[in-house]
């Protein structure tokens, strides 16, 4: 549902967000995968802002936001076929094409790389937004660099509101984590980042890809660094039993796939899926660690889950937040 707010920077009017748009500010925007700090794509004075209100290095790459195959081809030097194919099948939705861009796209949008990062997302208020204005925009998560993803607009409000210009709300996120993120090495498909598309929708629409979601100082796509989407409390990944064994005297919470009998009340802990659905666990699973941060603990225990379908994207996630 949608926030109920009196303050003057929420709200639903896309025509505020539109001018504010055109006029070099920043909006935070919904889209089914989380909330986006977005500016005009083609104003650097407004993309480097983004990069001030994150705190984020600028050798990060930003994801370009459009709303159709036919706008993104205004920007990118050419499409391959396989990158029609995933977007005819795909667009609007959670996958971003990294594709050879235009001079267009400015150097600060892409880290200085020859590729751009596109995707159309798959949220009414967003697409509208798009369809209403003449330039694309970049927009990155709307939180501090290196935090949990925003996955309603409190979250964005929380930690940036008082820096940015507005916020659409669009409720709350129905996927939960960032896009994925592909790319081609002449004939192969590439995963660059884990996200709310699957392998194997991937891999049953254009035949088998290659992972390839390594971090790095010099990433080569958006969300590639190895510390990411990390709570503040320390997190830790594994065998839940054994690390509350090796930790004495830690104040522990317990982030679980699903319920278990393991462990419980000694700990307060959140279930991400009481039916053990890998997509409900991913709609929940920024939202949840951020509750945990809440909590008067300092040692936050998860068990990684199925590594499959959305599992796979889940699992990247805590695994950069524990590094």
């Amino acid at each position: 549902m949608y926030i109920c707010s009196t303050m003057l920077n929420i709200g639903q009017n896309l025509e505020k967000a539109r001018k504010i748009l055109k006029n070099g500010g920043l909006v935070a925007i919904p889209t089914e995968t989380v909330y986006g700090l977005a500016a005009n794509a083609y104003n650097m004075d407004a993309v480097a802002r983004i990069f001030e209100v994150k705190k984020r290095p600028y050798f990060d790459p930003l994801i370009v936001h459009t709303h159709g195959l036919i706008e993104a081809a205004e920007f990118v030097e050419s499409i391959p076929e396989k990158a029609v194919k995933l977007a005819e099948s795909f667009w609007p939705g959670p996958l971003t094409l990294l594709l050879s861009k235009k001079d267009i796209i400015s150097d600060l949008v892409t880290a200085g790389m020859e590729r751009v990062a596109i995707r159309v997302p798959n949220h009414n208020l967003t697409y509208q937004l798009l369809e209403s204005i003449d330039f694309p925009l970049v927009a990155p998560s709307a939180n501090p660099f290196g935090y949990v993803s925003p996955t309603t607009a409190i979250h964005v409000e929380k930690q940036l509101g008082s820096e940015i210009d507005y916020i659409l709300d669009g409720g709350d996120c129905h996927i939960g984590i960032e896009s994925t993120i592909i790319g081609f090495d002449e004939d192969q498909t590439v995963i660059y980042r884990l996200g709310g598309l699957e392998k194997e929708q991937v891999e049953a629409c254009v035949g088998k890809v290659i992972l390839r979601p390594h971090s790095s100082s010099n990433p080569q796509a958006p969300g590639m660094l190895l510390s990411h989407y990390a709570p503040v409390k320390k997190i830790l990944t594994g065998d839940i039993v054994e690390l509350t064994k090796t930790n004495p005297g830690s104040k522990i919470g317990i982030l679980r796939f699903q319920p278990s009998l393991e462990t419980r009340n000694e700990y307060p802990e959140i279930i991400l899926s009481k039916t053990g659905d890998l997509r409900e666990a991913a709609k929940n699973l920024f939202a949840s660690l951020r509750k945990m941060d809440e909590m008067d603990i300092d040692l936050i225990i998860a068990e990684t889950v199925p590594n499959k379908g959305l599992g796979l994207a889940i699992n990247d996630r805590l695994k950069r937040a524990s590094s």
